[in-house]
């Protein structure tokens, strides 16, 4: 093989993954919610919370762990004004994702200004410390997973978990329980409003997380509009993947492969226009939404408040 072509290989696998990774956490803080019963597409805001508030603590502390928790809580924030707004004032889910939507960067382009005296980009922060010596040094498989970082074997983690969580645990049975027949999963002493209140927070952490994978992961800083409708993505490959976690990880590498197609397409030659390649992800995500929305099934009571005593 052309060590050219083996050179892109290797290099669109790696941006792969390393660009399904913020798409795996949103997708899963998706499921998460929805499963029991909120529909949630405020991911977006919730990301660029999430983004922001890893630099934030980064920058405060000088440990970029700390950021990662920082991240967490920021984006447990956001989820919890979605899930009172949504859960106790039982507001249209949609618009309340929404509003959260248009909020959070408003927000965070104030609070960037206030601390980092820029309104488009903070300062470079201290990022994860990954081995990529010791990794890129590994057979055959080492200048794959060199070029990773470890937001990605964490992604991977947690969908492996969340489909433990969800499938063989009494918690995961109540939330899809909740999620399907809240009326029922109360009748039986399930506390749904309890129920949805942790999934949706959880989604927050997740999305959070899923915000820190960029700013103090891919990159090691934040900068105004870094999120880019990835939270919307997410929510298509959670879709895609009919709200199971193992399938939505395929469906987030599908679309992490067509954002790093467009970075790799220069060195292809094709006379196709660069716009093109850049709109490629957005296009496929039109795409995934048109031919399969109709083919999935949603939980029963996605999107439909519960009120308790209610016939």
């Amino acid at each position: 093989m052309d060590s050219s072509l083996y050179v892109t290989i290797i290099g669109i696998i790696a941006a792969t993954l390393r660009y399904s990774t913020p798409l795996i956490f949103g997708a899963l803080g998706g499921i998460f919610s929805e499963k029991s019963g909120v529909v949630n597409i405020a991911l977006e805001g919730i990301m660029v919370a999430g983004a922001f508030f890893a630099v934030l603590g980064s920058y405060i502390t000088g440990n970029p762990w700390m950021g990662l928790v920082f991240a967490a809580v920021g984006g447990m924030i956001f989820a919890a004004i979605h899930a009172y707004l949504s859960i106790h004032l039982q507001a249209e889910q949609v618009v309340s994702g929404t509003g959260i939507n248009v909020f959070a960067p408003a927000i965070i382009g104030y609070m960037l200004f206030k601390v980092f005296g820029n309104p488009s980009q903070s300062s470079a922060v201290a990022t994860l410390p990954y081995p990529r010596e010791f990794f890129s040094n590994i057979p055959v498989i080492g200048p794959i997973i060199g070029d990773l970082n470890w937001f990605v074997w964490i992604a991977i983690a947690l969908v492996i978990l969340a489909s433990y969580i969800l499938n063989k645990t009494a918690f995961g049975l109540r939330i899809k329980a909740v999620g399907e027949h809240p009326k029922a999963a109360d009748t039986l002493g399930i506390n749904v409003y309890k129920i949805r209140y942790i999934s949706v927070l959880l989604s927050g952490v997740l999305a959070g997380i899923g915000g820190a994978s960029l700013s103090i992961g891919v990159l090691n800083y934040f900068r105004e509009g870094m999120i880019s409708g990835r939270g919307f993505i997410a929510l298509a490959a959670m879709i895609f993947g009919n709200w199971k976690p193992k399938n939505a990880l395929f469906a987030c590498l599908l679309f992490g492969f067509a954002e790093s197609l467009q970075l790799a397409a220069q060195s292809f030659g094709w006379s196709i226009p660069q716009e093109f390649y850049a709109a490629f992800p957005y296009l496929l995500t039109m795409l995934v939404l048109a031919g399969f929305v109709g083919k999935t099934q949603a939980p029963e009571a996605d999107g439909v408040p519960y009120r308790k005593g209610e016939r």
